[in-house]
């Protein structure tokens, strides 16, 4: 995996300037260039505080339950660097005019200030919607929709700035399963209308946003989608792809011809949504996971082996990849996960799984640089080798930090 590694020779000075031979320093990684991520869900109810819509009657999102925020944020931050948080428009905004503002800033904000890079889900969607928006007629819900996409993306600039701008435009002008007023207005206006809207509002909130087009639809229909998009004019930053894989891992060769197909568009490739369950597979036929409702699924002692051991296969394969640029997982622990699948790296009462172990291995022992000492040569120079990212260099008491970047 050459084009994930990097080098760059550093020069040890003392205080008067001169090159220092024969120096031992400290080198330590201390964060990925790329983005290894997982969603925040369970934060936002432990930072922000209890859900209003839960106060309410309305069954919320998350669900870490009596969580301690200490414990299960220090098992996020060992591996992760890159949150998502949930912005369904039906949650955040389940009374017209009350949106979910402060709590949302407030886990966005913790996130950000342990140096996590956060991301927002989704700007439009067709699913959680509120309720309110179905007795509107279409040229209002448009405009309530452009409002809301301008008013997260510039509301939160500065703390979030990546978006998945549409989440499953395939299905959005065709989804049958209860009435939403998205999926009215995509019918009427059509799947490029929608993209071009959602990027051309959320672009003009603001300009530095990195803004992803996503999709579970990984046929040509997604293909036909993006070329159609691409040749619209729409400028579109990377492309997501959703692999929930509750039915079992799909495997390297699945896994490496679907991402040439979509490399070809020269973008890059964000893993948006990634599971894998470590308990009874869900039955091969079931077409949408959503029909597969179980009153209990649980972890098994052979599913948390097989899982930890697809884990590793799944993102070794991913970062393999060079077009890839993120990989996202989707729950850190089986409490709340989604579709009660134990697709958690943490059981729900807290402790690791074996995947948790394996991806650990991965990320912040085999693919990472543990503070290391080094000696500097006759000229006062040194190379560090190592993944892309952000390093320090401690020499005495004076700490520095360096970068290894591409080329």
């Amino acid at each position: 995996m050459r084009h994930r590694a990097g080098s760059v020779t550093l020069t040890v000075r003392g205080r008067d300037g001169r090159p220092v031979a024969d120096q031992i320093v400290t080198v330590a990684q201390r964060r990925h260039a790329f983005a290894f991520g997982n969603i925040g869900f369970d934060f936002v109810p432990l930072v922000g505080g209890p859900d209003p819509a839960e106060v309410a009657g309305v069954e919320g999102f998350g669900g870490a339950g009596d969580a301690d925020l200490d414990r299960l944020g220090s098992l996020w931050l060992n591996l992760f660097n890159t949150a998502t948080l949930p912005f369904y428009w039906g949650r955040y905004e389940p009374e017209r005019g009350a949106p979910d503002v402060e709590r949302l800033t407030k886990t966005a904000r913790w996130f950000a200030e342990r140096g996590v890079t956060v991301k927002g889900h989704p700007l439009v969607w067709h699913t959680v919607q509120p309720a309110w928006l179905l007795d509107l007629d279409l040229d209002e819900v448009e405009r309530l929709q452009r409002a809301r996409i301008r008013d997260l993306v510039g509301g939160f600039a500065g703390t979030i700035d990546v978006w998945d701008a549409i989440n499953e435009a395939v299905i959005m002008p065709v989804f049958d399963n209860g009435d939403n007023a998205i999926t009215r207005l995509a019918h009427a206006r059509g799947r490029i209308h929608m993209v071009r809207m959602a990027f051309e509002e959320a672009r003009a909130a603001s300009p530095a946003a990195t803004l992803v087009l996503n999709d579970f639809d990984l046929s040509l229909a997604y293909e036909c989608l993006i070329e159609g998009v691409l040749e619209a004019g729409v400028r579109v930053d990377a492309i997501g792809l959703q692999t929930h894989m509750h039915q079992g891992y799909r495997g390297e060769e699945y896994m490496v011809r679907m991402l040439d197909r979509f490399a070809r568009y020269g973008l890059p490739l964000h893993l948006t949504e990634t599971t894998l369950v470590s308990g009874d597979l869900m039955p091969s036929e079931i077409v949408d996971l959503n029909d597969y409702q179980i009153p209990r699924w649980p972890t098994t002692a052979e599913g948390e082996a097989r899982q930890a051991d697809d884990i590793v296969r799944h993102y070794r394969s991913l970062v393999a990849h060079p077009a890839v640029e993120s990989i996202n997982y989707w729950g850190l622990t089986d409490a709340g996960a989604w579709l009660g699948a134990p697709a958690g790296l943490v059981r729900a009462d807290g402790t690791r799984k074996p995947a948790y172990d394996a991806i650990e291995a991965l990320i912040k022992s085999e693919w990472w640089l543990p503070p290391t000492p080094m000696r500097t040569g006759a000229e006062g120079t040194l190379t560090v080798e190592g993944f892309l990212g952000d390093y320090t260099v401690t020499a005495g008491d004076h700490t520095t930090e360096f970068t290894i970047g591409p080329g």
